[in-house]
């Protein structure tokens, strides 16, 4: 994983938009690793499950609370440069909340409303918006194949009223509305490899896959120590990370491919 991405600009850039794109956080050989083991992993196909856009279309998702002991998975959210940037843009020790795989096929990959994640992550109990998600493009994210779109400093609004749409619950549009006419949206198309960090109050969609190729991602999802959930919730309350040196993610992912 690339070391040092965490610049002084960049900092200025996530207070500011309330995201930042790093081009190629994982190199090559992390990005093949990652993309033919989530395709081959029949425990994450098992646990895939569909969810409605209120569009006519689906998105199917996986989402894991725990971190599974030796995968590439574990070795990303772990992995000492991302989790030093997470705990440098959030301002305190920051653990794993749970990380998901996005999965739009071809032709029927749903849309996502828009929706701020704070928006549910507020009803797990966690007081304060200190929370943060870095999307990593498994395959190619362009608009045509459903990219991620984000609405510049819109994580300045605070946390809006989110309303069930389909199966699927979004903000409040009527709020939203609004603030497109006033803030940039932005299209994150990122090589495979990329990444975009983004806090937990900025408002994000993305629209169905129209194209014939896919577009899976791979988001890992952080909380701040300190806004450890008051209660129960869906996603687990504060334990520390075990830190994986950035050079030991390929390593860990050929053991984990060579296991499958």
């Amino acid at each position: 994983m690339k070391e040092g991405f965490l610049t002084l600009d960049a900092i200025e850039a996530f207070d500011r938009d309330g995201y930042i794109v790093v081009e190629n956080l994982l190199d090559s050989e992390e990005t093949k690793l990652l993309g033919i083991i989530a395709r081959r992993d029949h425990e994450l196909t098992a646990s895939r499950t569909s969810r409605a856009d209120g569009e006519g279309g689906s998105v199917d998702i996986v989402v894991e609370n725990e971190l599974p002991a030796d995968s590439i998975y574990s070795a990303i959210v772990q992995a000492e440069p991302l989790v030093t940037a997470m705990e440098s843009l959030l301002g305190d020790e920051v653990y794993h909340y749970h990380h998901k795989m996005i999965l739009k096929e071809p032709r029927v990959g749903g849309a996502w409303t828009w929706h701020q994640d704070y928006g549910y992550w507020y009803n797990n109990g966690c007081l304060l918006p200190d929370m943060a998600s870095c999307m990593f493009a498994v395959d190619r994210a362009t608009k045509e194949n459903g990219c991620l779109q984000v609405l510049r400093s819109s994580h300045r609004m605070g946390r809006i009223d989110h309303i069930k749409r389909g199966d699927q619950t979004g903000a409040d549009m009527e709020r939203v509305n609004a603030a497109l006419q006033r803030m940039e949206l932005v299209h994150v198309e990122m090589e495979p490899g990329s990444a975009v960090l983004f806090h937990g109050n900025t408002l994000h969609r993305s629209d169905q896959n129209i194209s014939e190729k896919p577009r899976w991602a791979f988001i890992c999802c952080y909380n701040t120590r300190s806004n450890d959930p008051y209660k129960e919730g869906r996603h687990p309350q504060y334990s520390p990370l075990q830190r994986i040196a950035a050079n030991d993610v390929a390593p860990i992912g050929r053991r984990h491919l060579e296991s499958l």
